[in-house]
């Protein structure tokens, strides 16, 4: 079975068919779904969706986009929200130069707060990490995040990069834009790490892969990004499934 390590099925554009397009995607092939949060309601309504769907796990975090309107209660009410069973990591959490929602000091210090908050849960994190590859790293490595661990979700940095997240005990995690013609960097990164650090993603409904790519994008396509890190590694559909399921169900202790 699939593994989709990162969804938004929270998101609005799933307000209209979410139950049955999660549906889908498990009769599909998707025997798992981790919905990763943005800020608390967002975290409210991952923690239902996986009340809802035994197979849809939650990971609880405020995105960098988000953090200008975090404070310390936010922290205490994640950690509340983390006893719950299906929460699986914290996430997604990190940085963001791309867009700059949020000034770049105060997104790296509710970074290092929530990464401080999953090493007191013994819980993994989740890391957003857009134009921010230094300022990510160092505070992985300052941070001492390698205890917990966790995942560069959608990565977009260098094989380098990809190297050092390997030896501080990250996974890395691609998605549709691994299937996207232009994706040269994407393609290396995947021939260079080890395949029991791969993990497949949708980020639904964003960065649907082709041949849907324009389309809302949902868990059922995350077939697609497997199919293509077979091609690029020579083994069968498969093998990549089984592998990156199983690699995904021991980073978030899914038994």
């Amino acid at each position: 079975m699939l593994f989709d390590t990162h969804a938004h099925y929270d998101d609005s554009k799933f307000d209209k068919d979410r139950s049955e397009i999660i549906q889908k995607a498990f009769e599909s092939g998707v025997g798992y779904i981790l919905n990763a949060s943005c800020n608390i309601s967002s975290a409210v309504e991952s923690i239902s969706l996986s009340q809802q769907f035994e197979f849809v796990y939650a990971a609880i975090g405020v995105h960098p986009h988000n953090v200008e309107g975090m404070n310390e209660n936010t922290i205490v009410t994640l950690g509340d929200f983390a006893q719950n069973t299906k929460v699986k990591a914290i996430g997604e959490i990190g940085l963001d130069y791309y867009y700059h929602f949020a000034p770049k000091e105060q997104q790296k210090s509710w970074f290092i707060r929530q990464i401080g908050l999953a090493r007191n849960l013994r819980l993994p994190i989740i890391v957003h990490n857009r134009d921010a590859h230094e300022d990510s790293l160092k505070i992985i490595k300052n941070e001492n995040a390698k205890e917990v661990g966790g995942v560069f979700h959608c990565f977009s940095g260098s094989v380098e990069m990809a190297r050092e997240l390997l030896n501080n005990n990250f996974y890395i995690s691609v998605g549709g834009a691994l299937t996207f013609k232009n994706a040269v960097k994407a393609v290396e990164v995947v021939k260079a790490v080890p395949m029991d650090r791969l993990l497949i993603e949708t980020d639904c409904p964003y960065l649907t892969p082709e041949p849907h790519r324009g389309k809302r994008n949902d868990s059922s396509y995350v077939r697609f990004v497997a199919e293509k890190v077979a091609e690029i590694r020579g083994m069968t559909f498969d093998e990549v499934v089984e592998a990156t399921t199983l690699n995904a169900k021991t980073l978030f202790k899914i038994h």
